[in-house]
């Protein structure tokens, strides 16, 4: 088990922090800044509709823009259920619920998921970001 006191875990983990104020921001801006410029993003369980991967930080950039500018969903909570050191002091994989409001439908909604970041020099290089497909494309904008 890594010693939680090294600068790796330290900051993968404010990394970790930094990330998921991003998504409760919808900045696209502060979560790719947290990305290496040659940094990638997979979705390896994506919903219909949604690449699989970003590949660069710009492509994060334009990516979760998009992704977020068309969508009403408003995060009011991430609630980390846990946080896993690797073997590898510079991955750290972190489970969370998503929970938010769609104000256009007056509802909530809960979105599981997990991550696996991988960092290099105070930077995301990759993460692989599992998220509930089925509860993602309940909280997408529906056609009329």
């Amino acid at each position: 088990m890594p010693d939680l006191e090294t600068p790796a875990v330290r900051t993968t983990r404010a990394i970790l922090a930094r990330y998921y104020q991003a998504m409760l921001d919808k900045s696209a801006d502060d979560l790719a800044d947290l990305y290496a410029v040659d940094g990638v993003h997979e979705f390896p369980f994506t919903a219909p509709g949604f690449p699989p991967r970003f590949e660069g930080r710009e492509a994060v950039r334009a990516g979760y823009r998009a992704a977020w500018g068309a969508s009403p969903a408003q995060v009011a909570e991430i609630r980390q259920v846990a946080a896993y050191e690797t073997a590898d002091p510079d991955v750290l994989v972190a489970e969370h619920v998503v929970v938010g409001t769609l104000p256009d439908r007056e509802a909530a909604f809960t979105v599981p998921g997990l991550l696996i970041l991988h960092v290099r020099d105070g930077l995301l290089t990759r993460v692989r970001d599992y998220m509930d497909s089925p509860a993602v494309a309940g909280v997408r904008p529906q056609a009329d």
